[in-house]
Order: C-alpha cells, then structure tokens, then sequence
C-alpha cells in the first residue's frame, strides 16, 4: 500500500472509511508495542561487543587472561558495551578476584538496575573475603535507593561504620543519596549536619531533598547559601520549584542564570523548555531555541525532544514538525550498532510528542496519520503515543479505528495501563457506546480512582445518573479514595438525573469529609443541579453563600435553567450579572 493510497482513508475528519489498522500493521514485520518507561533497555554496542569478544579470546590463546589486570580490563570493556551476559561468563573464568573485579561487574548492574544481582554479588563477595571500596559500596548503595530498600540500605550504612571504612565525601554523598531518596529525611539531616567535608553535591542533594517535601522557602534559602553554585545546583532548583507548581519563581530563577550562573547543559535547556511550554510564553522559547543553536545543542537527541514537545505544547506544529522531520531515523534501523539505546528512546519520545501534539491542538486526521506512518516505520510505540491517538478518535468519534487500535494492543499483549483504559473508556462512552466502556472497564484487572472516576462520567455522559451515583458508592465502598474530578462526575451525573438530596450529600462529604476544596466545576454542577430540580432560588442562594457571583460558568448554567423553566424575571437578573462581569 502506497502512502498515496493510504491519504485516501483521510479526506476527511469524518473517516466514513477508517483504513482498518490490522491492514497497516501487516505491512511491518515482527511490529510490537513497547512500554519504554518500565523496562530498562535491551540494546547492546554490537561493535563493542565483537571487539571484545576478540581480545578476550587473544588473551586466553596467549595465557595471559588469568593476569588480573588484563581480565579486569576486557570485563570492563565488556560492561560497558553492555553485554552483562557475557561479562558474567568473563567474571566466572577469573579465578583470582579482586576488590575491582567484583565493583566492575557491580556497576554495569547497578546501571541498568538489576538491584537484586547488585545485592547478591555484594554477599557473595563478603563469603570470598574480598573487602569492598567506596566505589563499591557507591553501587550497593545506588541499587538500595533504587529499590527503596530502607531497611538493607541502613544495614550498609551499619556495615560502613562496624568495619572502620574510610567515609570520604564521595561515599558520604552516596549514603546522603541514598536516605533522601528512601524518604527517610531525619536520617539525612543527621548525616548531613555531621558531615565534616560537604561539597556542591551534598548541599544539592539537601536543596532537592526539601523540595521533594515542599519546603520551598528552606530550599531557596539553602540555594541561596551555596558557597558554589554548580549548574546541576541551577538545575535541582528550576525543576524542584517546577513540580511544586512555582513556575514563576522558576522563571526569575532562570533570568538570573542566564546573568550570573553558568553555561546550561543539556539538561537546563529540557528544564527551561517545559518552564515555557507551562507558562506558554512563546518568544522566550524562542530565544532559548536560539541559543540552544548559539550553543550546538541542536543535534543532541534530549534537546531537540525536549524542543519537540515544547513547540507542540504551545500550539506550533509547524516548527515542531520541522524539528522532527530533520531527525535520523533510527527506528528501522534497530540493530545497527551507530544507534545508542538513548537515541532511540528519544526518537520514540518525539514520535509520541507528536502525535499527541496533533492530538492536543485539534489535529486528529494528522494526529491518525502520524500513528500510521509510525507504525509502517516499525518504529517502537509507547504507551503515550496509543493512549494520545485512542484520546483523539475519542474526540473526533472515530468509534471503528478505535476500536482497532484496542484490539490490536490487546492481541500483541502490551501492558494495558491505567491511563490506556482511562482513555479507552472515555473513547467508547463519547462515541456513544457505553456496553464497550463497561467491557473496557471490567477488563482492567486493578480498578483505581482513575478508571472508578471515568466510568461515573461515562455514565452521567449517557444520562445514567443513578448508575453513577451506585458506582460512586462502590468505589467507596472499596476503600478508594475519590478526588476532585471524581465529585466532578458524580455531582454531573446527579445534576443530570435530577438527584437533588444525593448531589448535595457528596457535596459536602467533598468538603467536610475528603477536605477537597471545590473548584469551578463543582460550583457549576450544584447550580446546574439545583437549577434543573426548578429550586431557581435555592441556586441564586447557593451562589451568594459560596462567594462565586464572580464566576462566569456559574451564570451560564444558571442562565440555561431560567430557560428551561422560562423563569423570564429570573433570567433577566442573571443576564444583568452576566453582563456586568464581561463588562
């Protein structure tokens, strides 16, 4: 099938055609989902590999791969060309081990995070006698944090101090590390107050540690006090301040930076691209685009991902589109040894910022275009780009091509997520289907808030207001706790359904109970929901209590129940507050 002939399928949004997806799918070989984000890599450097395999069978033939420095050396080389099966093999032939035959083999695990192997060489190499290094423990500790592993981290930490291992500032930083990331704070005050030598590392990772509890005002203050300011110290800070929802203090941050800091690495210009993309302020996404060229980050495949999503975000699919296009591609090229795993998963981050670009600006038929072409690359799809494209033949009511897409992930086995049967749900109930949004949901073998909340809406979508109602009690029943887009759909669907004392109790179980501080919706669905039971009086009361007369969305729903009751003295005072706000 020629791309000619595939356009045909999208001559309009509508797609009276859909082209069947099991047909597109037939035209790649040995083509499957991949979940990028919980597996680590399989992809090995095969040059590196074959390069190794070669001097270490020049040094058995010679005899002199029993001569530890040289069996050190092709195990490194080995480990870094990833190949840990057979560094393995080459760590079992050495017979006489030392400290860093073992740490060379710990590491590589520790990189791709095979904490339990990490764990178990460290047992068995105390049983040989071998006394471990800073570099060591360095790995151990990594592989603790990694895990979450508290209780075996301490136990480390215990061992350190018992057998009198010389704590110098790179280990302390390690176990500094490791505490912070296992949440155990106290522990990580304490070190940090009685360590003896603190460098730029110790003090950024107090400075991300009071960021993770939300002690903003304790990390600038910290920040402020570094006697250096390294550019990973810049970098805690902006993407810590980001994530507790500070993105103008980020962006002061950023100016300042730019006037007194150092020179942006790769990850200050990911860290200040999502800081645009989040304010939408566009011309200074360009000036950092500008200086990312200045700079010659522009071929670095983490940048220009980052400056991907950054153009899509802010609603320029044209300069996104010209980015993408001058990427490699590696995606069919999977076993040629010129490509990095790093490179590819970058190349499949740009595939699904894409797609889901198109699919956040309106975009559906380029949006279903791109997954096609996507797929026919054999490029890998991640669990973003199939819930991006099934959330925009949601929008667009392509209920056939859908429902394909469904299937086929369900027939090749990727992992069906939470937000993959979210949108699958969501999908069927706009499409009108709502016997496939109960199927979609009864299928999903952990139910949480998400998908307990995205069924009550299907339900007040299709005019069930009781059956959401019922499922809401379910889900509490089930000791799942509702949040704030979960009252949104049940006080919809009492609104709906004309259930006046029921929307009224989960209102204030919401706030009394929950402690969730109602938004915009909610006070739009109360008075939705007293205007549609004709309690016209009830609602303009309601608004008065609750301070919102500012709120353009509540006189609007107010506005549509003075219609449908033809209350046309109450209409006209709604209309005369109406006006005055858009005055």
């Amino acid at each position: 099938m020629r791309w000619t002939c595939l356009s045909l399928c999208f001559r309009s949004t509508a797609f009276s055609k859909p082209p069947h997806f099991f047909s597109l799918i037939s035209l790649t070989t040995s083509h499957r989902f991949q979940s990028y984000w919980y597996h680590s890599s399989p992809y090995h450097y095969s040059t590196n590999e074959s390069a190794v395999g070669v001097l270490h069978s020049k040094a058995v033939k010679s005899g002199t791969f029993q001569n530890l420095n040289v069996g050190n050396h092709v195990l490194n080389l080995c480990v870094k060309s990833q190949d840990l099966d057979y560094a393995q093999k080459l760590f079992d032939e050495i017979s006489d081990r030392d400290v860093r035959t073992w740490t060379i083999l710990m590491s590589g695990y520790a990189r791709i995070g095979a904490s339990r192997l990490v764990l178990d060489l460290f047992k068995d190499m105390q049983i040989e006698g071998v006394c471990a290094n800073q570099f060591t423990l360095s790995s151990v500790l990594k592989c603790c944090s990694s895990g979450s592993d508290l209780r075996m981290g301490k136990g480390i930490h215990g061992w350190i101090l018992r057998n009198g291992i010389n704590l110098d500032v790179v280990l302390e930083n390690s176990v500094l590390d490791f505490y912070v990331k296992c949440g155990a704070f106290d522990y990580a005050e304490k070190l940090f107050e009685l360590m003896v030598e603190r460098d730029t590392v110790s003090w950024n990772i107090m400075v991300g540690a009071n960021l993770l509890v939300g002690d903003i005002e304790k990390s600038l203050g910290m920040f402020r006090s570094l006697p250096y300011k390294d550019v990973a110290s810049w970098n805690t800070i902006l993407d810590g301040l980001m994530r507790n929802g500070y993105e103008r203090t980020a962006l002061e941050l950023l100016y300042e930076m730019v006037k007194n800091g150092p020179v942006f690495n790769k990850v200050t210009f990911s860290i200040a691209l999502v800081l645009v993309s989040s304010l939408s302020i566009m011309e200074l996404g360009r000036q950092i685009h500008g200086l990312i060229l200045r700079s010659g980050f522009q071929k670095d495949g983490y940048v220009r991902t980052s400056l991907i999503d950054m153009y899509c975000k802010c609603g320029k699919m044209e300069k996104a589109s010209i980015i993408f296009r001058k990427m490699p591609l590696a995606c069919v090229r999977v076993n040629n040894s010129k490509f990095t795993s790093d490179e590819l998963t970058t190349e499949i981050v740009s595939w699904s910022s894409m797609v889901s670009g198109y699919v956040r600006n309106g975009e559906y038929e380029v949006a279903l275009k791109m997954f096609i072409s996507m797929v026919r690359e054999q490029a890998e799809v991640d669990r973003f780009t199939v819930t991006s494209i099934i959330s925009g033949c949601a929008d667009a009511g392509i209920l056939e091509l859908g429902r394909q897409i469904h299937a086929y992930v369900q027939k090749v086995g990727h992992p069906i997520d939470v937000h993959f049967s979210s949108s699958s749900i969501d999908m069927y109930a706009k499409c009108g289907c709502l016997d496939d949004a109960w199927t979609a949901f009864k299928q999903t073998v952990s139910l949480n808030v998400v998908l307990w909340t995205s069924m009550i809406i299907a339900c007040a979508l299709h005019g069930q207001g009781r059956k959401a109602v019922c499922l809401f009690e379910q889900m509490m029943h089930k000791g799942i706790k509702p949040n704030e887009v979960t009252f949104v759909g049940v006080l919809s669907a009492c609104s709906h359904a004309g259930l006046l004392e029921e929307g009224n109790k989960y209102f204030r179980l919401m706030k009394e109970v929950y402690g969730i501080k109602p938004g915009v919706e909610h006070f739009t669905c109360m008075v939705d929901l007293y205007g549609r039971a004709g309690h016209l009086d009830k609602a303009k009361e309601f608004i008065h209590e609750n301070g919102i007369s500012h709120l353009t969305g509540v006189w609007k729903s107010f506005l549509s129940s003075c219609r449908l009751h033809k209350n046309i003295e109450m209409g006209k005072w709604v209309l005369k507050h109406f006006f005055s706000l858009n005055l």
